[in-house]
């Protein structure tokens, strides 16, 4: 940036060029593989079903022009020009959009401290946020009136989110899997069982590089990826010039019609396989996070759309004129339902962000939800339709991962009433005194809590049963907002809990849904220097007040002076009150040199006697089940075992 005048300067300008080329380049090994390869089964698939018996030029053509339209409107206009534009800090996917609506537009379960403060949005956002029109207020009080419309919104992001887990756990072994049997139609030599096996080993490589991270895959799969659409686009154009260059005139929506007016029901049907040419056009936007809008946009519009386009129209002009291929199917593919529906649950959301969160009329929402929201249900009912024939495996997936996040959600929430329901008030402990009514030892005891006022019932089971305690004590919250990253400034807030001599704190921490946790000697290094830190910015402040009161005190004197009255020193009082904090921390310094002590609660969320039977299943089954198959708080933290406390508690909700 230019300092004087605040525009970019010409090597600033260079730098963002180079980088957003080089993130466009890393794009295409990361999040068009999916999309890049879906030329392989589209075709075959599409006529795999009742269409075979519509085999003719005008068919072929209009599949070639649903697939055309289809890539358009999909991929390169909703999600290139419009969604795209909906990040979340530079966060792509469902969560993002869930979290842009909980946090500008509240409506979300999260309370209004769980949604980020204000200082998390971004320039761009400030100048987005507007008043609210008529329609986004409306909305607004809908959603707050009825707690019902809050949950539904947050089950459909579950949804989405199954989805796409229930997605991918298919997608890569069916575009390698295809692959694969690409190479056994022309050697014909390569039994199936072989052709598996090679499957299975590609997927293993595949998945054992992803732990070098996206900057490394991307670098290493870009040329393959690019490689492959340059040679497949080549291939089309050349199948074009020799076969049958009146496929160009297929680009016209007319052959779509008579398409469906030729095939009717069966061209309906054939829906369930053109939609596997937008297998993986959700990645654009759900990968947003490891890349830039500009790279993806960059990427899609210069290389991977006309590429494509090229391909799909070389392979209509050769089947055209071989139709005979057309039987020749190497893999009856699962209709990739799970796809379909998360872009719709996109498009749903997409309506809420354009009224809610970018302020616009609600007819400019409504015109993008029928545009887009018709064409991928119509998609959506056609893949309905073949459920029986093998979509049934990532609805069950996705039902799966769903029952499991809402189990861990409602267990969750039950619990945490819980502790906000029996927390020990503060009059409770002042009213014990200095020393709280326990012996104090040397030391630094961190107390983990989701409390984030009063005192956590844990604490009282823990003093009750073994009445002594840590001479510093730190109860620290951990707090996560909608935002995808929470800066370092002010990843911590720390506050004093009773009067300075108890030497209480409490520390909320705050993440992101995109941060990572710190390793336990990072997060202990942290902790005690902003303690230090919020101990001497009260000395500060106590200094400068002090100072005005000894200059009063000052005058004071030279007034009585003058009056013949004789002064009485007071500045010892003052010197007292700054002494203070410097105590505290030397005490704080002797407690962390005597070490450290972790506090967490070993509980037990167990349904009332009284309890309805869906609720002991889901409470004490179900939810049990997976709280002793997860990752403890102390094995994410990295707690040492040696420091270690843990406090078991049965809670009865």
């Amino acid at each position: 940036m230019d300092p004087e005048s605040g525009s970019p300067t010409r090597d600033s300008r260079l730098m963002f060029c180079r980088s957003s080329l080089i993130l466009a380049y890393q794009s295409f090994g990361v999040v068009y593989g999916d999309l890049s390869t879906s030329p392989i089964y589209v075709f075959h698939n599409t006529f795999s079903g009742r269409l075979r018996l519509h085999e003719e030029d005008d068919e072929i053509f209009g599949v070639f022009s649903l697939v055309f339209w289809t890539l358009t409107l999909i991929p390169l206009c909703k999600y290139i020009v419009f969604v795209l534009g909906a990040d979340d800090n530079g966060e792509g996917g469902t969560f993002a959009l869930y979290s842009l609506l909980c946090r500008r537009a509240r409506v979300g379960l999260l309370s209004s401290s769980c949604c980020g403060p204000e200082d998390h949005r971004s320039a761009r956002d400030a100048g987005v946020l507007g008043r609210d029109t008529t329609s986004s207020s409306v909305m607004r009080e809908f959603f707050d009136k009825h707690l019902s419309s809050r949950i539904a919104l947050l089950l459909v992001v579950l949804l989405g989110t199954s989805m796409v887990v229930g997605d991918g756990v298919l997608t890569p072994s069916m575009s390698v899997l295809s692959a694969v049997y690409g190479i056994k139609i022309k050697a014909t030599g390569l039994h199936e069982n072989y052709a598996v096996f090679i499957t299975c080993l590609i997927l293993v490589g595949l998945f054992a590089l992803q732990h070098f991270g996206t900057h490394r895959v991307g670098f290493l799969f870009a040329p393959i990826l690019l490689a492959w659409l340059l040679c497949i686009s080549a291939v089309g154009m050349y199948n074009v010039i020799r076969w049958n260059p009146r496929i160009l005139r297929a680009l016209s929506p007319y052959y779509v019609y008579n398409l469906f007016k030729k095939t009717r029901r069966d061209g309906w049907v054939s829906l369930g396989g053109i939609v596997l040419c937008i297998t993986g056009a959700e990645a654009m936007f759900a990968d947003l996070g490891h890349f830039s809008q500009l790279s993806i946009r960059l990427a899609f519009t210069g290389i991977v759309y006309p590429c494509l386009i090229v391909a799909y129209m070389g392979e209509a002009a050769y089947l055209s004129k071989h139709k005979e291929d057309l039987q020749r199917s190497f893999y009856q593919a699962i209709p990739g339902l799970a796809v379909i529906t998360v872009m719709f649950i996109t498009t749903c959301l997409m309506f809420l962000v354009i009224v809610m969160v970018w302020k616009q009329h609600v007819l400019a929402a409504l015109a993008f939800l029928i545009v887009f929201g018709s064409f991928e249900l119509l998609y959506l009912s056609a893949c309905v339709t073949k459920v029986h024939k093998g979509g049934w495996l990532p609805l069950l997936i996705s039902a799966l991962v769903l029952a499991v996040m809402c189990i861990w959600h409602y267990g969750t929430f039950k619990k945490q009433s819980y502790e906000s329901q029996n927390k020990i008030s503060l009059d409770t402990i002042l009213s014990l005194g200095p020393n709280l009514g326990i012996n104090r030892v040397p030391g630094v005891g961190l107390i983990y809590t989701n409390v984030l006022s009063g005192i956590p019932p844990m604490f009282s089971h823990f003093v009750t049963n073994f009445p002594a305690f840590h001479q510093v004590l730190i109860f620290v919250t951990f707090q996560n907002l909608t935002v995808p990253r929470v800066s370092a400034k002010q990843r911590f807030s720390v506050s004093r809990i009773g009067p300075p001599e108890f030497r209480l704190y409490r520390c909320v921490v705050k993440f992101g849904y995109k941060d990572a946790r710190m390793d336990a000697h990072s997060f202990e290094s942290n902790l005690i220097e902003t303690v230090a830190e919020f101990l001497l910015r009260h000395s500060d402040n106590c200094d400068s007040r002090n100072s005005g009161v000894e200059h009063n005190l000052r005058v004071e004197e030279a007034t009585r002076l003058q009056n013949g009255v004789e002064a009485k020193p007071s500045k010892k009082t003052v010197r007292f009150r700054v002494g203070r904090y410097s105590k505290e921390m030397e005490e704080l310094e002797e407690a962390r040199e005597a070490g450290l002590a972790y506090m967490m609660g070993n509980t037990c969320v167990l349904a009332r006697e009284t309890s309805s039977f869906v609720k002991k299943f889901v409470l004490n089954v179900a939810y049990g089940f997976l709280k002793r198959n997860c990752r403890s708080q102390s094995s994410d933290l990295g707690v040492p075992h040696t420091s270690l406390i843990e406090v078991g508690m049965v809670y009865r909700v």
